[in-house]
Order: C-alpha cells, then structure tokens, then sequence
C-alpha cells in the first residue's frame, strides 16, 4: 500500500473501493457524470487540486475521456502543475461483480491489477511518500465530531461551515467529506487547534 499526498479522483464507488486496498490517502469519486451538475463536489475536487494536487484516475473509455477533460477544464491554470494524469491501458474483460463487460468490452479501475495501477501512477509521475501495510489510522472520528458539536447538536452545520472556511474548502460538505479530508490532510494536534480555536473565536450562540 502507496501512501499519497494528492487526492486521487475515479469515477465510481467500486472503483474507490478497489483503491482503498492499494492506496494510503484522499480518494474522490465524480460519481460518473454527476459530476457535471455537482458544483459541491467540482468546488471540493478544486480545493484539493490548490491545497494538495490531484491525481485523475479514470476508466480508458469515451465517459472516462470525458470526465476527465471536464475535471482538468475546471482546474485554475496556477494549480494545473499540481494536476496528474494516470492513465490504465485497454485491456479485454469484465469485473466480476458484472453479468457482462462495459461498452467498450475493456476492464475500468476497478478491475485493473495492482501492478498495472501502480504502474500508471508511476508513468504519470506522481510522488509516493512511502509505503505501508496498513492504512493509516484515521486520527480523528465520528466520535470526536460528536463530542465536538461538528455531529448532533443543533448548530453542527454552522460550526462546520467554520471549519471548512478556514481550511480553505467549500461550504456544505457532507460531514463525512469533511471527516475524510481532515483525516488525509493534517495531524490529530492540528485538527485538535483548529477547533480550539473556532470554540475561542465562535460567539457562544453557535456553541
């Protein structure tokens, strides 16, 4: 397992899952062509191209072509140098979750072996930090959310819009987007200041 700095962006969840097994770091999915009416999800996958880089990761076929020309459209041209292309090769066959092969007849990401995305990830340039058996452990929870006020209490949506001001994201993330890019993107001591300093700062009213 390939520890990444960069958020790696596929197209579907099968796909995420087959890289949660190779990949150490933020994975986004487009959810196909979602992606081109979900302004919350393009304003999120341009946070990260500036804050971190992004790796496109898509399937070698017409729809994967096309999401990943609309995602490299939308990115600013400073952050472009921080945008990698991997790209798997068109090999014949099916996942075995299917009944039948694609359109195309070609395996996506989700079905490429280990050696062959690593391989792509290695072509397209992209920077390993390292490697490790196991994934990292999430350093903060749901729990700490909680305990927070970002989860359960009447004013969690405006306690995590501060949040994510300040970290430079889009509001109105999904708590649990917000949970994964806090998890792939600072240490338990950086997530514990941020918040001790938004309960100093935040008028009680939003407490």
């Amino acid at each position: 397992m390939i520890v990444l700095q960069q958020a790696v962006i596929v197209e579907g969840r099968y796909d995420k899952i087959r890289l949660h097994s190779l990949i150490d770091g933020l994975i986004l999915e487009t959810n196909g062509f979602r992606i081109f009416k979900d302004k919350e999800k393009l304003a999120l996958i341009r946070a990260m191209a500036h804050q971190k880089g992004i790796i496109i990761l898509t399937d070698s076929d017409t729809a994967g072509f096309r999401i990943r020309r609309y995602i490299q459209s939308a990115i600013p041209p400073q952050d472009k140098t921080k945008l990698y292309q991997a790209y798997i090769p068109e090999i014949l066959g099916k996942e075995k979750r299917k009944s039948q092969p694609s359109k195309a007849g070609t395996l996506g990401v989700e079905g490429m072996p280990t050696q062959i995305l690593l391989d792509a990830l290695k072509r397209a340039g992209v920077p390993i930090l390292g490697e490790t058996e196991k994934p990292r452990k999430k350093t903060v929870t749901k729990g700490d959310f909680f305990q927070d006020g970002l989860t359960g209490s009447e004013n969690s949506s405006e306690l995590r819009r501060e949040i994510m001001s300040r970290l430079g994201l889009p509001p109105y993330l999904s708590a649990n987007a917000l949970l994964d890019v806090i998890n792939s993107s600072m240490s338990r001591q950086e997530y514990d200041a941020i918040i001790a300093q938004v309960k100093k700062e935040t008028s009680p009213g939003i407490l």
